[in-house]
């Protein structure tokens, strides 16, 4: 089933086709749907195109810049932008600080760091976790102690994404050691060049090092970097982690990576016929079209009540959930699909019933390569921003009271 656009919707989804067609870099795109990583030039040069465009930071309100859009304009934007192969933007600024600020930070910090956000003037990293507080967040030791006009910070962030290529760190910090977990954390913003932090590369499942630990010795932070009030961050963490784990989902991304599936299966054959037509395969796919369909409707009422003032809420667990399932059972059916092609290095391979090898089928070879990398490498999606299971709290105590 396909959601139904009033004529005004089909016309705005008519701009952003020729948009993405005239400004999208080809070789991104094709970077893009073939699973490819994007260095920090690509990220960079696809944000200045959609900031010069207006379309950046599509859900921040008019007045700092957001274009004004409603929630299906922003739904057929995610779509499009997937669909053609357009980058994910990079979050960390634009999709969690920035909601943040524009909420919680004061004048001065919204008219310093808001402009930089939309620019790229800073690249923008997490430090929330740590070894000993993942999705038990409010664990957090990093300390941060106030000396006249700044704070002292020591301490370890783990899992930081790209924060290789980081000007910025915004950090949970503890700065009451005295006061009950959720009470004595603070929210600060740390430039990353500062004296006494060190970045250190962890080698991720597929190979990669996109993720890392980040040590915190004796780190000057000026007070004018901390948002809000001091000892109240833990709800300011919350509410960003709410747009965190609704951008997770990845609707966009699914619908993309789907159409890519059904194209490989058409194409690749299994026993003299299209796997696409082989009865365990097909129904597979078929489950999750369905599970994605229902995640499209959910994925609109969210954004509808966001664009309305609201603030989403046990919504965002859910999309966090089914959207990280959707998005990984699509990667294994891929990978499943190339069989022991997708192994990583095997320039050419073959197994019984299968009936011709892919190095033939240039687009498909290139799928094949990055299939097994692609898949591990996502395995972390139900795990990080909170872990299903912590999803699954939040749900039964925000909806059913539990």
């Amino acid at each position: 089933m396909d959601l139904q656009f009033t004529p005004q919707e089909l016309a705005f989804r008519d701009t952003v086709r020729a948009f993405l067609k005239d400004r999208l870099p080809a070789r991104i795109a094709q970077q893009v749907k073939a699973g490819q990583r994007l260095s920090k030039a690509d990220q960079e040069e696809w944000h200045a195109i959609l900031n010069a465009q207006g379309w950046l930071a599509n859900h921040w309100p008019q007045a700092h810049g957001g274009p004004g859009w409603g929630a299906v304009e922003k739904f057929i934007f995610d779509t499009e932008c997937a669909l053609a192969g357009g980058p994910r933007i990079v979050p960390f600024g634009l999709s969690m600080l920035g909601p943040v600020l524009i909420k919680y930070g004061n004048a001065q910090q919204k008219a310093y760091w808001l402009p930089r956000i939309l620019s790229g003037a800073d690249w923008w990293c997490q430090g929330y976790s740590e070894p000993g507080a993942g999705s038990d967040l409010a664990s957090v030791k990093t300390t941060a102690v106030r000396q006249g006009d700044h704070y002292v910070v020591n301490g370890q962030k783990t899992w930081t994404t790209q924060g290789q290529h980081a000007n910025m760190i915004f950090c949970l910090v503890r700065t009451n050691r005295e006061a009950k977990a959720q009470s004595g954390i603070s929210f600060l913003l740390v430039d990353m060049n500062s004296p006494g932090v060190e970045l250190r590369p962890i080698r991720t499942l597929d190979g990669d090092r996109e993720v890392n630990e980040v040590f915190f010795t004796d780190v000057k932070v000026p007070v004018e970097n901390l948002v809000g009030e001091e000892n109240a961050g833990w709800t300011y963490a919350k509410y960003l982690l709410t747009y965190e784990r609704t951008g997770i989902a990845g609707v966009g991304f699914c619908i993309a990576a789907l159409a890519k599936l059904k194209v490989i299966a058409a194409r690749v054959h299994l026993n003299g016929r299209p796997l696409d037509q082989d009865p365990l395969f097909a129904a597979r796919m078929a489950r999750v079209e369905i599970d994605l369909e229902n995640m499209k409707t959910t994925n609109l009422r969210v954004i509808a009540a966001v664009a309305g003032g609201g603030v989403p809420g046990a919504e965002s667990s859910m999309l966090k959930i089914r959207g990280t399932e959707i998005r990984q059972e699509i990667l294994s059916l891929i990978r499943r699909a190339m069989g022991p092609q997708a192994v990583p290095f095997i320039e050419a391979a073959q197994y019984e019933g299968f009936d011709e090898p892919l190095l033939g089928d240039t687009e498909l070879a290139t799928v094949a390569a990055t299939a097994a990398a692609s898949y591990f490498n996502y395995r972390k999606l139900s795990i990080f921003g909170g872990s299903n299971e912590i999803q699954k709290n939040i749900i039964s105590k925000m909806i059913l009271g539990l």
